[in-house]
C-alpha cells in the first residue's frame, strides 16, 4: 500500500478484487471469470498434484467452507461435517491450502504462566478476491455490506501483513490471543521478547473499548510495547498513550 486514505468504497473493492496481479493491476480483466478459471485450474491440476484429492465435488465444497469461515478458529470437524468428509480426510486437505497457499493458520500464543489460552489456530484465506468469489458476493458493495464484512476486513489486513514481512525475507512472529473468558485480541506481533497487541475493525472512529482485552496480556508477564488498532480511519491518531489507530491504508 501507498500510505494514502481510503475510503470504504476504494477499500472494499481491493479487498474484493484480491491479490492475484492480474486482477489487482488491470480492471480490464473480469474478475468472475478469472476466479472461475483460476478454481478449475487449481482444482484439476495443483490439488492433485500436491495430493490425491479424489472427490473433487467435495474437495471444492471443502474450499468453500474455508473462504466462508476465514478469521475463525480452526473446527476441523465442521469443516469436514460441511464437505461430507471424515476429520481424517478434511484434515489432509486443509494440509493442501496451507501447501498451495491458499490458507494460513495464524496460532494462539501461550506460555507456562498463561495456561488457560485456547489452542486452536485461527485460519485466513488469503486471497480475499477468491474468498468472496467461493463464497459467491458478486461486487465490492454486497461483500462490504454483507455477513462476512468484518471477517474479510481482518483477513485482508493480516494478509498484507504477511506479505510486508514475507516480501522482506522475514518470519512473520504473528500469533493471536483468546482466553477461556472469551478476551481476544486479533494480532500479537512478539519481537525481542516484547508484545505489540494489534486489533482490526472495520470502523472509522474506534475507541477505548475496542481494545479493553489488551490489559488481559499482563498475565503474560511480558513486556507490552506500542499497540494498534487498524482501521478505517484516514490519518493515525494516538488512542491512549500507548495505542494507536492506525490507518488500514498503511498496512
Amino acid at each position: 500500500m501507498d500510505g494514502a486514505p481510503l475510503t470504504l468504497q476504494e477499500l472494499y473493492r481491493l479487498i474484493w478484487r484480491g491479490s492475484f496481479p492480474a486482477l489487482a493491476l488491470n480492471d480490464g480483466v473480469n474478475w468472475d471469470q478469472f476466479l472461475n478459471s483460476y478454481t478449475r485450474i487449481y482444482l484439476q491440476r495443483d490439488a492433485r498434484d500436491l495430493d490425491q484429492v479424489g472427490d473433487m465435488t467435495a474437495f471444492l465444497r471443502f474450499l468453500r467452507s474455508s473462504a466462508a469461515r476465514t478469521g475463525q478458529l480452526l473446527n476441523i470437524a465442521e469443516l469436514s461435517r460441511d464437505a461430507d468428509v471424515s476429520p481424517v480426510t478434511g484434515k489432509k486437505w486443509l494440509s493442501i491450502l496451507e501447501a498451495s497457499g491458499l490458507v494460513y493458520l495464524l496460532e494462539p500464543y501461550f506460555s507456562d504462566i498463561a495456561k488457560r489460552m485456547i489452542k486452536a489456530p485461527k485460519r485466513y484465506f488469503l486471497d480475499t478476491g477468491l474468498a468472496a468469489f467461493l463464497t459467491e458476493w458478486t461486487s465490492p458493495e454486497t461483500l462490504e455490506a454483507g455477513a462476512m464484512s468484518g471477517a474479510i476486513f481482518e483477513t485482508w489486513v493480516i494478509g498484507e501483513l504477511l506479505k510486508g514481512w514475507l516480501g522482506n525475507g522475514l518470519r512473520p512472529p504473528f500469533y493471536y490471543y483468546r482466553d477461556k473468558d472469551q478476551k481476544e485480541i486479533d494480532l500479537l506481533i512478539i519481537r525481542d521478547g516484547v508484545v505489540y497487541p494489534m486489533e482490526c475493525k472495520k470502523t472509522a472512529s474506534p475507541n477505548k473499548n475496542d481494545i479493553r482485552h489488551f490489559q488481559a496480556l499482563e498475565k503474560l508477564k511480558m513486556p507490552i510495547g506500542l499497540g494498534g488498532v487498524i482501521c478505517l480511519a484516514s490519518h493515525a491518531l494516538p488512542l491512549t498513550e500507548n495505542v494507536w489507530i492506525i490507518p488500514a491504508s498503511w498496512v
